[in-house]
């Protein structure tokens, strides 16, 4: 009898009949990488910003402000359900403006998040508890988690074209057709900047033309905007898209993340956000917030809502923050033009101007999944099939190696 239960305990309580999941692509490029010992190798495949040495980098603003928190010897108390009052304060004059009327006329709910796919999720459940439509259109292609985190909320996700592959740029005419076929009421995802994984973003002008076709048809604007600042350099510019459709009478939702603008990755701080019509709707919509959130997982993080807090509120950490997230911006410029320049030494014949006209961390290079095979066997690059790299991986000491590389593979 003894004998019996224990196997019905491993068959039954132990799941030994729950198949084994597919490996994370991404996390697949970084243990190929770690298995490599070859000393020019190079991994640009994951999405974490390094400095020109090649080493993760913390802030000098983030620095001093963890050296003057530790100072405090502040408690760790428990937050509240939907986070820091102050953090999120802060998070929203920076999304939207000081004086954006939404944020003067108290028309926001919020809510603290576990970074950027922490508030896609609490917005993915808020809409299939609250919104008539149930689908969700991304664009084509779009992050690769944005798929599961819908579709896990109880979502349908659909796509509308974005991006034009023989050009490597915005597919904007495709683009205004499918918005213009979408049903009324449904959700459309859109990246406010740094478009992962293309780099294409719209222009200011290209951005007014998509508000006004997503207006006619009378869609819920859904944003993430997970690199604010990080894009351009400009905290003000590339929140253009989200205080452009706050000022063409939008209401929005929107998740913020500062992983990447405040290198905080394993703080995992975000924020999550939805206009409202009135003051009295917004409080409304953030009591049911605060019920998603409780049985997910209670209470944000507490040392990741006063780093950010205290960077966004003291106004030297401020100005000094500034400077940091266009540092890094700039660089990664900086190794676009490089890469750019250096494949045109190599004698390359192909247009690689896509190099330096899309933005951000992230570069569609154009390459195909047999040239990527190349590049990870013959010079040990790694990147992801789809061509994909992460800028933030090249540096000024191996920006040469990996234009020699791209070269011999697309030659």
């Amino acid at each position: 009898l003894l004998f019996r239960c224990k196997q019905w305990y491993q068959r039954r309580v132990r799941g030994s009949h729950v198949p084994m999941g597919p490996p994370d692509p991404i996390i697949g490029v970084t243990e190929a990488f770690n298995r490599d010992t070859n000393p020019n190798k190079m991994n640009v495949g994951v999405g974490a910003y390094r400095d020109d040495e090649g080493k993760p980098y913390v802030l000098p603003s983030v620095r001093t402000a963890e050296e003057k928190l530790l100072s405090m010897k502040l408690n760790h108390e428990y937050l509240p359900t939907h986070g820091c009052p102050n953090f999120r304060a802060a998070a929203k004059i920076l999304a939207f403006g000081a004086d954006s009327p939404a944020v003067t006329g108290n028309l926001i709910a919020s809510a603290q998040s576990i970074s950027g796919t922490g508030g896609l999720r609490i917005g993915g459940m808020f809409l299939n508890k609250f919104h008539d439509s149930k689908a969700i259109y991304l664009p084509s292609p779009s992050w690769g988690n944005h798929t599961p985190i819908f579709r896990d909320s109880g979502l349908e996700v659909k796509s509308y074209s974005y991006y034009k592959k023989d050009t490597k740029s915005l597919d904007l005419p495709n683009m205004l057709a499918d918005i213009g076929k979408i049903e009324e009421g449904a959700t459309i995802l859109l990246h406010a900047c740094a478009h992962n994984p293309t780099g294409v973003d719209p222009t200011q002008e290209q951005w007014d033309e998509i508000s006004d076709a997503i207006k006619k048809r009378n869609l819920l604007v859904f944003i993430d905007m997970a690199y604010q600042g990080f894009a351009s350099g400009s905290v003000e510019k590339d929140a253009y898209a989200v205080r452009k459709f706050i000022d063409d009478g939008h209401n929005i939702l929107l998740s913020q993340s500062f992983a990447k603008n405040m290198g905080v990755y394993g703080q995992r701080c975000g924020a999550f956000s939805i206009v409202s019509e009135d003051a009295e709707q917004a409080a409304a919509v953030e009591s049911q917030l605060k019920i998603i959130i409780r049985p997910l997982y209670s209470s944000p993080a507490l040392n990741a809502a006063r780093l950010v807090t205290t960077v966004l509120t003291d106004p030297e950490l401020h100005a000094q923050w500034l400077i940091d997230v266009k540092g890094m911006a700039d660089r990664i410029i900086s190794m676009r033009e490089a890469l750019k320049a250096g494949l045109t030494r190599e004698g390359s014949i192909h247009n690689w101007d896509h190099l330096t006209n899309q933005i951000g961390m992230f570069c569609f290079t154009g390459m195909n999944p047999d040239q990527v095979d190349r590049l990870i066997k013959e010079f040990s690059v790694y990147l992801t099939k789809d061509g994909r790299i992460s800028v933030a991986g090249v540096s000024s000491r191996n920006v040469d190696y990996l234009a020699n590389a791209m070269h011999q593979v697309t030659k």
